[in-house]
């Protein structure tokens, strides 16, 4: 039931309550509970594409219900073609981009800043994610404990959620919290949301939810949840005979209060992590893998540092602690304290790790951020980092960063300005040990204007950072262009051109490319078709070798490449992209062809093909790779599934696979069961056994 209003900026924020209840609420997807019928609706949700401000195409309602412990949402999805629902995911985390969903956001510090976001699809596949970088994007590594369980009938279909508070941070002084939610209709590309009616604003842009009104005093408890692990680890390889490893780890969490959490691990395992997929290098520069580990998800939208950084600075890359030279380092004990006391967040990491024999030795991390807000949707905060995996010595990295962001210019448009610096030392740096840089954007549905600057040292390397590149100034420049015509097949246009460029420190240039889109369009079926230009151009100062025994030598390199790409619509069972790179690559040529095949035949069995080949040609010699990935997902349920993920390549000649089950027998516990196996394609074309492991991991959690 929309209440009132009230001002909040330039806009007005619709209001809601929450009805509070005593009774229980048994999760079965079905709203038949009493409370539920005597809930009112937050009332009608409103198109925002593809026609912005109109009626949706068919009804929504959505409930919500709260305790003292828990948060319940049901929501009605009425549907005028239940046969056509667009669903076919079941496991956990899975996007939901291309199907059906209902997706929502809780601002829990009222800071237009923050969030938790959750979705559910048809089939009771849930994602969660943290708001990140001002709600222009999300963190969909992060994970929570809560329940949701779906039904499709003749109307439609409907889901209750269960929330347990504890998953959530918050303010306990705060009566009214922001909210926001929408539903997605894949099948007429239609997005209807509660609030923030317009294609410029996202849904975890805080700033222009609504209020959802009428919380209770929430119970935590002592706020302490302790969680246990035990893993039995099998593994060989050729070399050497079965060995056995029982591994045992604790996990402490304690809510000192609603919007303080301090976190306390010992032995830590991740076992359980999904390995990275495997990819194709042919620059310079080391390639970006994103954190996977829960330990290190958790609170992480409060490291994210500076505006426009992207992959060329990251002064806190988690990455690097627990990890070295691919191989796991044990994470004896670590400890964290996050949360936020008014309009200051704060973070604070430290962790002991353990000693790999001929590898790093004995050594301590810690990294802290403070973040405050300022006006509206602004910040200004401190990051510094101390250690060194390593061991060297006299290791930090400091560093300041402001960001302007507003979504009201000119009355609905989003804007942010940023500037920042860092600094770092270490014994064995010599020389420019200092970055800094600059960047405007202007992120918005017609047109998107971004431009940046940044300066990073020939001695900046940070020890818990990600820098691939150092030494250079590097600028940046882009307008794109997107309008929706009004062409019955049409959905939409993208007129996209940026130029990057980058000179070293005495502003000789070392690099340039200018990316354009002459033709790119989305159709009304979802359907995608590309084609870019890109100049391109690479100063080499010293011989540079591609490939193993492709050796390019000092000089500039200019020359032109070309990019065909066609994508289905992820709606249909059999969908997939193709993507052709072709033209000149150096002195040479080089194709790269990619491939993504996704086959869905039944709602319980996925498969996903991807294939890329980059075929060179050059005077220094020619060159084949190929990288095949494969992935069987069987989604028995929403809490139980099994995925074999399995990856070939013609360097390594190396072919793995991991196969991961995951029950998850109750929202508190879940049991692993992972199986690695490597063989690797000598060079007589022979196959040989090289390496396996077993890994059975239990982990259970008491909320006290």
């Amino acid at each position: 039931m929309i209440l009132s209003e009230v001002i909040f900026g330039q806009g007005q924020r619709p209001l809601a309550s929450a009805y509070q209840i005593t009774g229980k609420i048994l999760l079965n997807g079905v709203l038949d509970e009493d409370e539920w019928k005597q809930a009112t609706s937050i009332g009608v949700l409103t198109m925002v594409e593809p026609e912005t401000g109109e009626s949706a195409s068919t009804g929504t309602t959505v409930k919500i219900l709260m305790d003292k412990r828990n948060i319940y949402l049901g929501i009605i999805c009425y549907e005028d073609d239940p046969d056509n629902i667009v669903a076919y995911s079941k496991a956990r985390d899975s996007e939901l981009e291309g199907e059906d969903y209902v997706k929502f956001v809780f601002d829990t510090y009222l800071d237009g800043r923050t969030g938790y976001i959750f979705a559910v699809n048809p089939f009771g596949s849930r994602y969660d994610a943290l708001v990140s970088y001002f709600g222009e994007r999300e963190n969909p590594n992060w994970d929570a404990v809560w329940s949701a369980k779906t039904k499709i009938n003749e109307k439609g279909w409907t889901v209750e959620i269960r929330i347990p508070v504890k998953t959530l941070t918050f303010n306990k002084n705060l009566k009214d919290w922001g909210f926001n939610i929408e539903r997605k209709i894949q099948r007429k590309l239609e997005i209807d949301r509660w609030t923030a009616i317009s294609k410029d604003i996202r849904l975890g842009q805080t700033s222009n939810a609504g209020l959802l009104t009428n919380l209770p005093d929430f119970n935590l408890g002592i706020g302490l949840i302790i969680r246990g692990s035990s893993n039995l680890n099998f593994s060989n390889n050729v070399d050497e005979d079965l060995k056995t490893k029982w591994h045992n780890s604790l996990d402490l969490t304690e809510r000192f209060t609603p919007d303080i959490t301090g976190q306390l691990t010992i032995n830590t395992d991740f076992a359980e992590t999904e390995v990275d997929s495997r990819r194709t290098n042919l620059t310079r520069f080391p390639l970006f893998y994103p954190e996977k580990r829960d330990f290190f998800l958790q609170g992480a939208d409060i490291y994210e540092f500076g505006l426009g950084l992207g992959y060329d600075v990251i002064p806190y890359f988690s990455r690097k602690i627990g990890l070295f030279e691919g191989q796991q380092i044990p994470l004896l004990v670590g400890g964290k304290l996050d949360g936020k006391v008014r309009n200051t967040n704060f973070s604070g990491l430290v962790t002991h790790m353990g000693e790999v024999e001929s590898l790093v030795s004995k050594t301590n991390l810690g990294v802290a951020r403070v973040k405050q807000n300022i006006g509206e949707e602004s910040t200004i905060g401190f990051l510094t980092t101390i250690g060194d995996p390593q061991g060297r010595s006299n290791s930090f990295t400091s560093g300041i960063d402001f960001t302007y962001k507003t979504s009201s210019l000119q009355g609905d448009k989003n804007f942010l300005i940023g500037v920042w610096g860092l600094i770092n030392s270490r014994d064995s740096l010599i020389g420019d040990k200092s970055a800094f840089g600059i960047s405007i954007d202007y992120p918005n549905d017609l047109w998107d204007i971004y431009a940046g600057y940044k300066r990073i040292g020939d001695a900046f390397d940070p020890s818990l950072g990600f820098v691939p590149r150092k030494g250079v100034n590097m600028y940046r420049l882009g307008v794109d262009y997107m309008p929706r015509p009004d062409i019955s097949f049409i959905r939409q246009f993208f007129f996209e051109s940026s130029f990057r460029a980058v000179t070293d420190l005495s502003n000789k240039w070392e690099s340039y490319r200018y990316f354009t889109a002459p033709f790119h369009f989305r159709l009304e079926s979802a359907d995608r078709f590309e084609f870019n230009v890109m100049p391109v151009g690479e100063q080499l100062e010293e011989p540079f070798e591609i490939v193993d025994g492709v050796i390019l030598q000092p000089g500039a390199y200019h020359w032109m490449r070309y990019r065909l790409e066609l994508e289905t619509a992820s709606k249909r069972k059999v969908n997939g992209e193709f993507t052709w790179w072709f033209g000149g690559f150096y002195n040479g040529t080089l194709d790269q062809i990619e491939l993504q095949l996704n086959l869905r035949p039944f709602s319980f069995l996925n498969f996903e093909l991807s294939f890329e080949r980059n075929i060179g040609s050059l005077p220094e010699g020619d060159f084949v790779q190929d990288l095949w990935a494969g992935r069987i997902l069987l989604n028995f349920s929403s809490d139980l599934q099994l995925s074999s993920f399995v990856q070939y390549d013609n360097e390594s000649r190396n072919l793995g696979s991991n196969s991961r089950l995951r029950w998850t027998f109750s929202p508190k516990g879940d049991l692993f069961v992972v199986y690695n196996h490597n063989m690797i394609n000598d060079i007589t074309d022979r196959w040989s056994y090289q390496a396996n492991q077993l890994i059975l991991k239990l982990t259970y959690a008491i909320w006290l």
